[in-house]
């Protein structure tokens, strides 16, 4: 029998190679700003503003809302066409913060339909944001963040 729990949540999703990263914040934060350069950098869209997570054999996969399927708005242009990615392996979330810390606590983790996933927090608008967010699905699961 497969162990399904789901859930929608209020954040953005792109996925780097097999691993989609949930960018997490209040409207007007940055989320689509984020997901936008790292598409830019060769990241694909899963989700814009709200993404559909469900746990599968222990595995968190997002995906977009069906209206909300390879739409991502683009602030000062619209509502802009792209191709989406679906059921890609959640490994990260990224909290946007304008002030995070500077050295955080080790192994920082979120609880999604029952699944830990690593989190860390950003100001999305840095120019660095997008490599911080590359750099940080390098690191392993409990490494310090």
């Amino acid at each position: 029998m497969t162990e399904l729990s789901s859930e929608t949540i209020h954040a953005s999703c792109v996925a780097i190679g097999d691993a989609a990263v949930l960018i997490e914040g209040k409207s007007g934060a940055g989320k689509s700003d984020l997901a936008l350069r790292l598409i830019d950098r060769g990241a694909r869209l899963v989700s814009d503003d709200y993404t559909i997570v469900t746990r599968q054999h222990g595995v968190l996969l997002a995906r977009a809302p069906v209206n909300l399927s390879g739409k991502i708005e683009v602030r000062g242009i619209g509502i802009v066409a792209m191709e989406p990615v679906a059921d890609v392996a959640v490994r990260l979330i990224v909290a946007i913060d304008d002030a995070p810390p500077r050295m955080p606590e080790r192994g920082q983790r979120r609880r999604f339909a029952g699944v830990d996933i690593a989190e860390i927090a950003l100001a999305a608008l840095e120019p660095s944001a997008p490599i911080k967010v590359e750099l940080a699905l390098l690191q392993p699961p409990d490494a310090a963040r």
